[in-house]
């Protein structure tokens, strides 16, 4: 029988606390100024797994790689966020399950996720693939930004795009983190 503090759930306490923390710091729901969410939006489109090609550092995602996130609509309209990585320190997988919730209108891509408690953090696709290839996400303020895309690994031509995009947003690119996506995930 698992005990209830298994290194395996001390691990997944530890990345919902580091959401906590992350989402107690944010208190704006609503993009940073001057950055518009996509819309028209479709969830439905946008279902599914991503994978994390670029982030801003954060210790709520410091040493990780083969980062993912699926997102799925519930019956109740929101979306179950479903954030996992490789710990390159602790040498084990981690994952945070979320709840978002649309800001507004759902073809609007303005949302608020929560991985723990009441407490709420914006996310805003900023820039989004016509085709759902690929999405540059920001958060609150301008030092939450992410690269993601539907393949483990981009093409040099579409990594230069969307650098451009993320220097376009007022963020600058020489911050970003390239994630490696070398593991498979054991998860399906």
């Amino acid at each position: 029988m698992p005990t209830l503090f298994s290194p395996t759930r001390l691990a997944s306490l530890a990345l919902a606390g580091a959401a906590v923390a992350l989402l107690a710091g944010c208190s704006s729901t609503r993009p940073p100024e001057g950055i518009q969410a996509v819309a028209p939006f479709e969830l439905a489109r946008y279902e599914g797994r991503w994978y994390e090609i670029a982030r801003l550092d954060h210790r709520f995602e410091r040493n990780m790689n083969d980062v993912s996130a699926t997102y799925q609509q519930q019956p109740d309209g929101s979306v179950r966020v479903v954030n996992r990585g490789f710990d390159e320190v602790k040498k084990e997988w981690r994952e945070a399950v979320g709840k978002a919730l649309f800001t507004g209108s759902p073809q609007t891509a303005s949302l608020k996720v929560s991985f723990f408690g009441p407490f709420y953090g914006g996310y805003h696709v900023a820039a989004l693939d016509p085709g759902y290839r690929w999405a540059i996400v920001v958060g609150p303020d301008r030092s939450y930004c992410w690269i993601l895309s539907r393949d483990r690994q981009i093409a040099p031509a579409l990594r230069e795009q969307l650098t451009t995009r993320v220097a376009a947003l007022g963020i600058d690119p020489q911050n970003l983190i390239w994630v490696s996506q070398q593991r498979k995930d054991p998860q399906p």
